[in-house]
């Protein structure tokens, strides 16, 4: 989609505004520094990622609305890394700089009940899935649904936290298993989803500008071991008519939002060819971390092309690429004491290349940097990184 003539553009020398300082953050900051635009963030943690590559870094909680409002009072344009930000922070904010993406959007995304309920009321295929707020809810859902079902909390929880799984081993009690759902919720509001049978996950980002300018990126095909995100390549192998149903699928959910900044959509491929939403994501999405090798824009230089309403980037592949998740596992020993990871070693593989997020305390599971490798096709890159990776 084209750009309309009403453009107001944020242009370089101007100051953007993140809430949070994660990888997310960091990343889209180094972006925008390239860029020639001067970057704060506001972070309940003193050293996050980001606070090394940014102007200022404000020390605050994502309900922290005066200093919400102190972040735009400095800034021109304020958009988000994290969907956990209140909405009384996104309204002080939006009292002295655009907000981008929006208040609206946020409120349904943050809710996975409000989520699930949108996108079903708007038209968009859904696997099936029930609204729970006690446990005798989540044992009916878990039997309405067939009994094998991925239950996740309603707010936060992401890489695993959150989330439980029901039906999946053999032998197992099934009121223990219930019982263990409700606690995987913190005994909350959730959603109890019936288990899809899977060809594979695939993801779509979308980035939609004020003017109403559209780019939507070829698939990205991901790859998850226990719950969090392990490897993803870029394109997905996919066929022509399921790459264009994922892109029409996940460009009309933008639209329909009147999104501005960027949409990452979560899908399911089933077996039977049926494409389902599984999440929305209003941020840059791990995913889409080959884009800074595989695509003419990154996701995160078209990040603050979209909020700075600049004319977008092309998102053609130049090259498939791969990314391998670097959790904390990888600097501790099985008895949890600390280890050097041999990145020499993983460096000599040809095309391979190591990014890390500055982040000082390993811990299990925690996101701490990839590795990123292309290859002459997506399976080539994808062995590149994992080949890599082993040689950590």
């Amino acid at each position: 989609m084209s750009r309309t003539a009403t453009a107001n553009p944020i242009l370089p020398g101007a100051t953007i505004g993140i809430f949070g300082g994660g990888q997310l953050g960091r990343m889209t900051a180094m972006a925008a520094r390239a860029m020639g635009y001067r970057i704060q963030v506001l972070d309940p943690d003193p050293a996050c990622p980001a606070r090394f590559v940014v102007d200022a870094c404000i020390e605050a909680g994502w309900d922290d609305s005066r200093e919400a409002a102190n972040l735009a009072r400095g800034c021109d344009v304020v958009t988000l890394e994290i969907e956990q930000i209140s909405l009384a922070s996104m309204d002080a904010a939006a009292n002295f700089a655009p907000v981008r993406p929006g208040r609206a959007m946020l409120a349904v995304i943050q809710d996975r009940i409000e989520q699930k309920n949108w996108l079903r009321k708007h038209g968009f295929p859904l696997g099936d899935y029930r609204a729970v707020r006690s446990l005798d809810q989540v044992r009916e859902a878990i039997r309405e649904l067939g009994g094998r079902c991925f239950c996740k909390s309603a707010t936060g929880g992401y890489d695993g936290r959150g989330q439980g799984k029901v039906g999946f081993r053999s032998g197992a009690d099934p009121e223990d298993e219930v019982r263990g759902a409700w606690e995987a919720l913190g005994e909350g509001p959730g959603v109890v989803e019936r288990a899809v049978e899977l060809e594979r996950e695939i993801s779509v980002l979308v980035a939609r500008s004020p003017s109403g300018e559209v780019k939507v990126y070829p698939a990205a095909w991901n790859h998850h071991e226990n719950q969090i995100l392990a490897w993803s390549v870029i394109p997905a192998p996919l066929s022509d008519n399921l790459a264009n149903e994922a892109r029409q699928l996940a460009e009309s959910i933008a639209d329909t939002f009147q999104l501005e900044g960027i949409l990452a959509v979560e899908m399911f491929v089933t077996t039977a060819g049926q494409i389902l939403v599984n999440e929305l994501a209003p941020r840059p999405h791990n995913s889409y971390h080959a884009s800074e090798r595989a695509s003419v824009t990154s996701q995160f230089e078209q990040l603050v092309r979209a909020i700075c309403d600049l004319p977008l980037g092309e998102v053609d592949v130049i090259q498939p690429c791969a990314i391998a998740n670097l959790l904390g596992n990888v600097w501790l020993n099985e008895d949890g004491s600390p280890r050097e990871p041999k990145f020499d070693a993983a460096l000599a593989v040809p095309g391979v290349r190591l990014h890390l997020y500055e982040k000082h305390r390993p811990r299990k599971g925690r996101k701490m940097g990839h590795l990123s490798g292309v290859g002459d096709t997506a399976d080539e890159a994808v062995a590149a990184v994992l080949r890599a990776q082993e040689l950590l």
